[in-house]
């Protein structure tokens, strides 16, 4: 039977977190351009921001699970293709309080949004907190939005069933690249562990209204 997002998606045990929505990812000038220009291309940003209202206006949790970096390189290492081109960017990189670090404007932050930083890792549950902040807040449901379905959305999608939290993501409100592979990723991997939907039917779950898919 189909799942009904309003009971799943219930704002009091629901948590909506962007995953690495910064300036300097998934804007431009960063390193990883071909990603910038998957979110610029998909329009994912209007309609994630749409679901960061709704969660912000119901009392559902929003977090925001970013990259930090030292000026020095400590705390984290190349012991990977992905962070070795981070490590050859040009410009200041993701510094903490940097411009390139902060999250895109369109995604504010709210006056009560939670950030939960790393240093390394591909997975926001990775060495961070926030594990232990979910379920301080009660939270039971995750919703992923962000980037990308190559590494991050799916390794935390993965250490998210681990931990026994239910996950929601919107197709339309995630990407990653090429945007065929983020096509397949999503159709057969994340379907078997989450529940893929749109970011429109999730604002009216977290308003109580509609079915889910």
């Amino acid at each position: 039977m189909p799942i009904e997002l309003k009971d799943i998606l219930q704002p009091k045990s629901t948590a909506v977190i962007t995953v690495e929505c910064q300036r300097g990812v998934i804007g431009s000038g960063g390193p990883l351009s071909a990603l910038a220009d998957a979110v610029r291309d998909s329009g994912l940003v209007p309609r994630a921001a749409s679901v960061l209202d709704a969660a912000r206006a119901t009392g559902a949790a929003v977090l925001h699970g970013t990259v930090v970096r030292r000026p020095d390189g400590g705390g984290t290492t190349a012991n990977c293709r992905l962070f070795a081109v981070a490590r050859k960017a040009k410009g200041p990189g993701l510094l903490a309080g940097s411009e390139p670090q902060q999250i895109v404007p369109e995604f504010g932050p709210g006056e009560n949004d939670y950030f939960v930083p790393r240093h390394h890792g591909v997975s926001l549950f990775h060495d961070t907190e926030l594990d232990s902040l979910l379920r301080s807040l009660g939270v039971r449901t995750v919703v992923l939005l962000g980037v990308s379905l190559n590494v991050a959305l799916l390794g935390t999608t993965i250490e998210a069933v681990n931990r026994g939290y239910q996950v929601v993501m919107p197709h339309d409100g995630v990407t990653g690249t090429p945007l065929e592979y983020a096509k397949m990723v999503l159709e057969h991997t994340v379907r078997m562990l989450a529940t893929v939907t749109t970011c429109a039917e999730i604002v009216d779950a977290l308003n109580g209204e509609g079915a889910a898919s």
